[in-house]
């Protein structure tokens, strides 16, 4: 059997064929059944770091197709949610644009230096969280609204929105410093 054929790839297989089925979701109001999904979808990520870390199953493909898997399903949930009007697209603009604006930079950095590796940062760990978070308290607040879980939702927006921001700002400065060192 192929090296890239495991448990943990397929796990990340199943979480990228899973988006179209969650985007489809949350458009027709099928609120808890996108709400449903995308919890399943984030268990998939769960296991696929546990099966590639603890059966040793980690591979170049897999460590170049689970962040790929990620950025369709938030980005695709965030896309659909403002389609729905359930989450305010200067929101969905953010997340996206910074997402471009790093894409941008490394790309600028590869074709202008040696450097080819861009591990996430901190920032970008707790940015990637809190829109998770925003995402399931955005498709809960549709699925089962009440003032409690408006609430949260909002909150949960606004820091990440902020991190979101943190992020960014922390990219630009940590590859400014890659590129002065290379």
């Amino acid at each position: 059997m192929p090296p890239w054929l495991n448990l943990a790839n397929l796990f990340t297989t199943v979480r990228l064929a899973m988006v179209p089925f969650i985007i489809r979701a949350v458009l027709a109001g099928r609120n808890w059944h996108a709400l449903t999904l995308f919890v399943l979808a984030g268990a998939t990520d769960v296991l696929d770091g546990a099966a590639a870390r603890r059966l040793g199953q980690a591979t170049p493909g897999g460590a170049y197709l689970d962040p790929i898997a990620d950025k369709f399903l938030l980005s695709g949930v965030f896309v659909a949610l403002a389609m729905a009007g359930a989450v305010p697209v200067w929101y969905v603009v953010l997340v996206f644009g910074r997402d471009l604006y790093i894409l941008v930079a490394a790309l600028v950095l590869m074709l202008a230096t040696p450097l080819r590796r861009f591990p996430p940062s901190r920032w970008g760990k707790a940015s990637t969280f809190f829109q998770i978070a925003t995402a399931v308290a955005w498709m809960t607040r549709s699925a089962a609204p009440a003032p409690a879980v408006n609430a949260a939702a909002i909150a949960l927006l606004w820091i990440s929105a902020g991190l979101t921001l943190c992020s960014g700002i922390h990219y630009t400065w940590r590859g400014a410093g890659l590129a002065r060192a290379h």
